[in-house]
């Protein structure tokens, strides 16, 4: 399998992310975001981190890079696209994910461990959590806050489009273990296609024992078996 990392100005994920996919044996190739193609590749990940300072929107300035005409080709063609986080939010702005990201409901910048219900796995994302629902990983965002009018949550919720749900450890889905105020507690959706998984998340930074968990890990193993 081949994957693509874009990297923009203020990624700091992007080298994470690389090192999570070499660790499976994804060969992954870094690719500028001023370049107008991709390599030839089957994943392209939209990393993590503060593309432009953040400035205007958060992934907006991104969205407009000369290299997302080329990401757009490849989801139109059924590509494979992660988008972690900041990667996340360029891609609703780009338009391959709906909704919008907002500003934390508590205004302030998130950094901590939390608890996620995985509720969709037909997907070549999540295949391998089937048989462990319910994880953990690390969030690190100050616009984290998926809005989505009524309309819109509703064909998600119908077309099983919601790849990921903030939960508590025993996996319920309340109001209290959503920690940037999220429409319906979503932390992740995917496209119709289920080609694109946009999540705010990071699996990347929880592949080791040495790094207090695994359980992103089955994130780049279902990649794998896919």
């Amino acid at each position: 399998m081949r994957s693509s990392v874009i990297v923009f100005p203020g990624s700091n994920c992007d080298r994470d992310v690389a090192v999570a996919l070499e660790k499976f044996h994804i060969k992954n190739q870094m690719v500028w975001h001023n370049d107008t193609n991709l390599p030839k590749t089957d994943l392209v990940v939209l990393p993590g981190g503060f593309s432009y300072g953040d400035y205007l929107r958060t992934g907006c300035i991104a969205s407009k890079s000369k290299i997302i005409d080329d990401v757009i080709r490849h989801a139109k063609k059924g590509g494979l696209i992660l988008g972690i986080c900041n990667g996340f939010q360029i891609l609703i702005e780009a338009g391959l994910l709906p909704g919008i990201l907002l500003r934390n409901i508590g205004l302030r910048f998130l950094s901590k461990n939390v608890f996620l219900k995985v509720v969709n796995t037909d997907n070549q994302f999540c295949l391998n959590y089937k048989n462990k629902d319910i994880i953990q990983l690390p969030i690190a965002h100050n616009e984290g806050n998926f809005f989505a009018k009524k309309e819109l949550l509703k064909m998600l919720e119908d077309n099983n489009l919601i790849a990921f749900k903030y939960c508590n450890k025993n996996g319920e889905i309340e109001e209290n273990s959503n920690p940037n105020g999220s429409s319906n507690n979503i932390a992740g959706v995917i496209s119709e296609k289920k080609n694109i998984l946009g999540m705010m998340p990071h699996p990347e930074r929880l592949i080791d024992p040495l790094l207090s968990g695994e359980d992103g890990s089955i994130l780049f193993t279902s990649l794998i078996k896919s």
